[in-house]
């Protein structure tokens, strides 16, 4: 039959077609042949992603399979094709991305406490964090002879004593613990999967004294070399000033005040606080220029031609120690690895940075720790380095870069110009992954960012650096004095940036399916470099069309049921709960996709609230939700229920209480997790009434369905002798 079909003029005419197709893609693909392997990090986070996203080990297990088959499709095109061979590498390679997150999730897997609970008990103390602006403390504990608690909790602890806690000291403690919480409404930071990775069983508060086996933790010199060189900084430099600079060394960014910080990332310059590429560059670049001129005093050793090699080797070493100097976190990790491969390019005479390196460099940071491809810090980096290296790479940079005989000005001015072109290129590419992890983007940030990187590269970094290694001989005074004013220079530039009027766009939730879409689009136009990488434009297009078109709820209401946002007429949203804290605040705001303070219910003219309930009428529906902590009978509230479409609480509603449209109580919210509701149909996706739900029908990741222990209550004990 199939035979026939192609013996008619149609068929004929649709295989001629179909040849002439497969010639096209052929021949593009062999102009890209260099650029094909760029590819396979793409299809490796693609397959790592999508065990993230799919909800069930059915749907994992069916991916494989239709994979199984793509790999089988792409070998019967013919493995002497490119085509063919793209396909079945890209499929397998995909594949082995699902394979290794799922070993992974399954490799980490510990207990998870099932409920929360008020327990006292004895934990040696594996990590502190400090954080001296908030007045408080971060304890990573492994509770000792407890098998009802998780093998690794975090911990608050308020006030100074957490300051002098050092790892490895016991202690004895009562603390609150609950489950690490999962996000607390769609498109919101889930917890619980990076804590499931980090194998942190549970979170909570300090409550009470915290005895100690001795005194021994009080003693700086005890400390870890990282405490205390953040204290020496602090010592020298106060404030978020000291705090920048103690971020800057030791990655600790804990003395930095929340109004600081927030500027920061309003401003676009958040990055700096973070040791990622530019401060793992920075060291090693100092220290290669260092080496090498130290070495060329040598006469027998710059003969050899053994400067360049051995520079790079004390580049590479301090930029090891300077890793783990700073906790050697993932991102500082990932730095390294990325400037080591250049270091090495560089000694094999190669180009030093190519997007080969970034594609090996991803690889690597995927094959090591594959669930940190969902995280803002890997997609942010990665994704500016891409963008840096791609548009330095085309030829109207290179041809506007070039070196020239003209004037110093212009010569400044274009360099300038450089800078500032990059700064924007690198915001547009990562303002879809902001408006995805945090629902708001910096507009500003690549004017902030010509002055702030070179301020911090050419005066804070090496000012600081002469300043600690002059401290140990007393002459570090007027490096400090220099880092200290710089530092409030570029806080005062943040504030200014981030004061601007519209300095930070933002916009609700980001579906996951558009922010693909948007991926996929800008991928493939920095990864391509002849014209057809502009048909990525079509789906970056459509992904922000997706974003752009995308309403703001008219209701939000957390996983717990407790606090619930409300849209208003003039955009602003209003809080059922007042007294709402400001965690909760900045996820409502961000959820809601709004930069301004959100307002109270009970204060608007159109609402009717008395001591358990608040009504009023929201696009075209009513909406009934309970303030209160009283029990009402349900034969007390059966009317007011009925009358409402939208019926809210946090507590157990009685049979008697059911809403026309939607009814939530503690029930559903258990669960559907937080709730984005969308109540009036007018520009609409769907052009009807729905509610987006946090959590998935049936999600089988393993957090959701960890093991649990009961974390029993016992008596407060002491601490175990000795450390």
């Amino acid at each position: 039959m199939a035979t026939r079909l192609l013996q008619t003029p149609i068929g004929l005419r649709a295989a001629t077609r179909l040849h002439r197709l497969f010639g096209t893609i052929e021949a593009r693909l062999d102009t890209e042949r260099e650029r094909i392997g760029l590819w396979l990090p793409v299809a490796l986070g693609a397959g790592i992603a999508a065990w993230f996203a799919l909800p069930t080990a059915m749907h994992w297990t069916g991916l494989l399979l239709l994979l199984g088959g793509g790999m089988l499709g792409g070998l019967l095109l013919g493995w002497h094709s490119r085509t063919g061979r793209m396909i079945a590498a890209g499929c397998g390679v995909m594949a082995l991305g699902v394979l290794l997150i799922w070993a992974r999730a399954l490799w980490v897997a510990a207990p998870v406490l099932a409920q929360p609970v008020s327990t006292a008990f004895s934990a040696v103390v594996e990590q502190v964090e400090p954080l001296p602006a908030k007045g408080e403390a971060r304890l990573i504990l492994q509770p000792l002879e407890r098998d009802d608690l998780p093998p690794r909790v975090r911990v608050t602890l308020q006030g100074e004593l957490g300051q002098d806690i050092v790892p490895g000291e016991r202690i004895g403690l009562r603390a609150r613990l609950m489950p690490p919480p999962a996000a607390s409404l769609p498109g919101s930071y889930d917890f619980a999967q990076r804590a499931w990775f980090d194998r942190i069983g549970a979170v909570g508060t300090v409550v009470g004294e915290v005895s100690r086996a001795s005194d021994a933790g009080a003693r700086l010199g005890d400390r870890p070399l990282r405490a205390r060189l953040s204290a020496h900084i602090h010592e020298r430099i106060a404030g978020s000033p000291g705090g920048i600079a103690a971020a800057f060394v030791t990655g600790d960014r804990g003395a930095i005040s929340p109004e600081d910080e927030e500027a920061m990332r309003r401003s676009g310059l958040a990055h700096l606080l973070s040791i990622s590429g530019l401060h793992v560059t920075v060291v090693i670049g100092f220290a290669m220029a260092f080496a090498m001129r130290l070495l060329a005093l040598n006469r027998r050793v710059a003969l050899a031609g053994l400067v360049l090699p051995i520079a790079a080797a004390a580049g590479a070493l301090a930029g090891a120690g300077y890793t783990w100097l700073a906790g050697a976190e993932v991102p500082t990790l990932r730095s390294l690895i990325a400037a080591l491969l250049v270091l090495v390019a560089f000694l094999l005479g190669r180009e030093a940075l190519t997007l080969r390196l970034v594609a090996a460099g991803a690889l690597i940071v995927m094959v090591w720790r594959p669930e940190a491809l969902v995280g803002p810090s890997f997609q942010l980096s990665f994704m500016a380095v891409t963008a840096i290296v791609a548009l330095h790479e085309s030829r109207t940079m290179q041809r506007f870069l070039a070196q020239r005989e003209e004037p110093l000005v212009l010569r400044w001015s274009r360099g300038l110009g450089g800078l500032l072109i990059t700064g924007i290129v690198v915001e547009v590419a990562l303002a879809p992954i902001a408006l995805f992890h945090f629902h708001k983007a910096g507009l500003y940030g690549a004017l902030a960012n010509v002055v702030a990187i070179p301020l911090t590269t050419f005066v804070v970094m090496p000012a600081e650096a002469l300043a600690l290694f002059l401290d140990s001989i007393g002459l570090g005074a007027p490096f400090w004095w220099v880092t200290e004013q710089v530092l409030s220079l570029l806080i005062g530039i943040a504030h200014r940036v981030a004061d601007t009027p519209g300095a930070v766009a933002t916009l609700p939730r980001f579906p996951p399916t558009g922010f693909a879409l948007a991926a996929l689009g800008g991928l493939w136009i920095l990864i391509w470099s002849t014209r057809w990488r502009w048909w990525g434009a079509v789906p970056l297009l459509a992904g922000m069309a997706v974003l752009m078109i995308q309403p703001r709820p008219d209701l939000l209401v957390t996983g717990d049921g407790r606090n619930v946002a409300v849209a208003l007429p003039d955009g602003s949203y209003a809080l059922l709960r007042d007294r709402a804290g400001d965690f909760v605040r900045d996820t409502m705001s961000e959820a809601a996709g709004i930069d301004t303070p959100l307002g109270a219910l009970a204060d608007l003219e159109h609402v009717e609230c008395n001591a358990d309930f608040c009504r009023w009428r929201q696009g075209g529906r009513v909406v009934l939700a309970s303030r209160g902590r009283d029990r009402i009978e349900g034969r007390e509230i059966a009317a007011a229920c009925a009358a409402a479409d939208v019926v809210i609480s946090d507590r157990w509603l009685p049979r008697e209480c059911v809403g026309r449209w939607l009814t939530i109580d503690r029930d559903s919210l258990a669960a559907s997790g937080g709730l984005a509701i969308y109540l009036d149909g007018k520009a609409r996706l769907g052009g009807k009434a729905r509610a987006v739900a946090t959590l998935k029908a049936g999600d089988g990741h393993p957090w959701r369905n960890a093991p649990g222990v009961s974390g029993n209550d016992e008596a407060i004990p002491k601490a175990a002798p000795g450390r």
